[in-house]
């Protein structure tokens, strides 16, 4: 024993371990709370109220609390502080349910065949489409349990409508004014079949980055396109003539129809008012016939005698008429026929 206790005295001072300074702070503090020799049942009380103090938990204004009682779902609270059984009776999933995500859509992937990103538009031409969507979790409880992978889910959804709205879209409309259209209409489409699926999502914004002929085949495109140029500046002019010249026409048209119908307006009252003057002339000559016969002569001699140069006046009385008009010949400048005798 002697030699022990040498050998003991002889060694150095062992160094404190991390149990031992526990094992002193237990003996310290039941002493002093009058545990002593109960340190085990003070040990089982610290660890029962951490246990039951790790219920307490906090969700974020940005976040949703889901609740799980054993594997199954519980409950949804909303942002602020709460209280749940602590593990393994109880736990919470926070989701983020503000959080803008994004997927890209037709882009080039290594290993990736060009003619998987090819689509085909309404009147059976080949585009290669891109496309940004943005989302965020709309139901924290869909969101977790009805999709395994809601990130792979939202793409192929994304490239399926956006697949079926390119389908009815002619590619000309699609590579100019119905681009947003394009983009409203996959969006509208993509919030459908996700709300069809329970998915928890909700698609806030769909960007059409590029719709474009596939690389093998721009050149051959810009030359149709281009040919289509063509005709419809040829066909702005053949309208920009047609414009410009019926007008015209029809203005010429319609001078001619109101000449027609002046002329029209004038003979027929002309020939009105003739035979209103014959009418009256009747009427006179039905009352008086001598008298309105002598005026009628009168009259007519005196329009024949207004254009006759010279006047013979039968004073006898004897002739047919006691005045006759002479129309004088001048025998100067007849000329004879040739061969005449």
């Amino acid at each position: 024993m002697d030699t022990v206790n040498t050998l003991e005295n002889a060694l150095p001072p062992r160094t404190p371990t991390r149990s031992d300074q526990l094992k002193d702070w237990l003996s310290y503090y039941t002493a002093l709370l009058g545990f002593k020799g109960r340190g085990g049942l003070l040990v089982a009380i610290i660890v029962l109220l951490i246990w039951v103090n790790s219920g307490v938990f906090k969700v974020q204004p940005d976040e949703q609390g889901v609740v799980l009682r054993f594997g199954k779902y519980q409950e949804t609270v909303e942002p602020g502080l709460h209280y749940h059984w602590p593990y393994p009776v109880e736990v919470v999933f926070t989701p983020k349910v503000t959080q803008i995500n994004q997927i890209q859509i037709g882009l080039a992937r290594s290993g990736e065949d060009s003619h998987d990103r090819q689509m085909l538009t309404g009147d059976e031409n080949i585009v290669e489409a891109e496309c940004t969507v943005f989302w965020k979790i709309k139901d924290a409880k869909d969101f977790l349990f009805k999709v395994k992978r809601p990130d792979v889910s939202v793409s192929m959804t994304a490239e399926s409508a956006l697949r079926e709205v390119i389908g009815r879209t002619p590619i000309q409309a699609a590579m100019s004014d119905k681009r947003q259209q394009i983009a409203d209409e996959t969006r509208e489409l993509m919030q459908q079949l996700l709300d069809k699926e329970n998915a928890g999502v909700f698609v806030s914004q769909v960007q059409l980055q590029r719709v474009d002929p596939p690389a093998a085949v721009i050149d051959a495109f810009n030359d149709v396109q281009r040919a289509r140029a063509d005709q419809e500046r040829a066909r702005n002019d053949a309208d920009s003539y047609t414009n410009d010249i019926l007008p015209r026409a029809r203005g010429e048209a319609s001078k001619i129809t109101q000449d027609a119908e002046a002329y029209k307006a004038q003979v027929i009252k002309l020939a009105d008012g003739d035979a209103k003057s014959f009418m009256a002339v009747y009427n006179s000559y039905a009352k008086s016939k001598d008298v309105t016969a002598w005026r009628l002569y009168m009259e007519s001699t005196d329009e024949l005698l207004r254009h006759a140069a010279k006047v013979i006046v039968d004073t006898t009385g004897k002739g047919a008429s006691a005045v006759m008009p002479y129309m004088s010949i001048n025998s100067d400048k007849v000329q004879p026929k040739e061969g005449a005798k």
